[in-house]
């Protein structure tokens, strides 16, 4: 009988690892964690039999003590936000990156699974963006150090032959999710959700067809040197979307509309504001918010058929009636923790 696959998950505390971690112990992997020493869920993890190794995206010594024989690798941490000092999207995000990826090679393992996002390919309209789309800038820290950091991963994979392969998620949600839907969700309750611009396009990603993707594309061989665009398969307006979560929590639907000039205004006003006076929260209004939420950008996952196989088992709306199971039985002020 085979020994059983040694799974390293980084950001394995959060939304999307901490459903990889269930995954993986699921198929009976050994499944190892990289977690902060200031993290909360320690304990918790270890209860479930998940290896604890203490550590960073910064600290490299930690990554190879982590990645020492490991087959495969989920690379899920990052700084994954609108709002963080950019010493810290730069650390995470793109040393963070290199830290690992010089720790795999040493390692030997046999696949390196990223997590990207839909936003590196940039904010353009009016066409059907695919993989083959050019990295583009947004002028936003969080897109631009995730486009620096799959540069990275690119570089080791054709420089020192790391199985490297990403998939580049759209707007994932499900049970779990502390931002897309929850700070929606509770923007809507609390009558502060406005829209400046008319069908803005969202590409929900339900964390089950996410997860069901990640795990092929830790597997299969077509995999190694490519890319995916992952969504359910359809594309929802943001105003539509707006009206689903409104509808399921039982409250009425925002209507305000406000132009898109005044709500970039707004945004920088507020972030030089918050900068100013070096307050600790987030800003309510930011520019990568107001480009992410007014935007009318369409994605392709006709290449994870072709090459994979693969097609999306949850359409939207079940996921989001699982999705709005689960809100209803938080409590008002555990919808916005970001």
């Amino acid at each position: 009988m085979s020994e059983p696959q040694l799974i390293l998950i980084t950001g394995a505390t959060g939304f999307i690892g901490s459903h990889l971690i269930q995954k993986n112990l699921q198929n009976k992997s050994h499944v190892r964690a990289l977690v902060r020493s200031s993290s909360l869920k320690r304990k918790e993890l270890e209860s479930m039999g998940v290896e604890i190794i203490i550590g960073d995206m910064t600290d490299y010594e930690s990554l190879e003590r982590a990645c020492n024989g490991v087959d495969i690798i989920f690379h899920c941490a990052g700084v994954v936000t609108d709002w963080a000092p950019r010493e810290l999207f730069e650390a995470v995000n793109i040393q963070g990156m290199e830290n690992l990826c010089k720790a795999a090679v040493k390692a030997g393992i046999q696949r390196l699974v990223y997590l990207s996002t839909n936003d590196v390919f940039g904010p353009i309209e009016d066409v059907l963006i695919d993989e083959t789309f050019p990295l583009t800038p947004w002028g936003e820290l969080y897109p631009d150090t995730k486009i620096e950091s799959e540069k990275i991963a690119w570089k080791y994979y054709h420089e020192y032959q790391l199985p490297v392969t990403m998939v580049y998620a759209c707007w994932v949600y499900g049970k779990g999710d502390q931002t897309f839907i929850p700070l929606t969700a509770d923007a809507i309750i609390k009558k502060e959700m406005m829209f400046w611009r008319k069908n803005a396009h969202t590409w929900p990603a339900y964390i089950d067809n996410l997860i069901d993707l990640l795990m092929i594309l830790s597997s299969n061989p077509k995999a190694v040197g490519e890319g995916f665009l992952c969504h359910d398969g359809e594309m929802v307006t943001f105003q539509q979307l707006c009206a689903d979560l409104a509808e399921g929590l039982g409250v009425k639907p925002p209507k305000t509309h406000i132009p898109y000039f005044l709500a970039m205004g707004i945004a920088q006003f507020m972030e030089w504001w918050w900068k100013l006076t070096k307050k600790e929260t987030r800003p309510l209004l930011t520019t990568y918010t107001v480009k992410n939420l007014g935007s009318r950008l369409n994605f392709s996952i006709e290449k994870t058929e072709r090459v994979l196989g693969w097609t999306p088992e949850i359409s939207y709306q079940e996921g989001l009636k699982r999705t709005l199971d689960w809100l209803k039985t938080l409590e008002a002020d555990e919808l916005k923790q970001k």
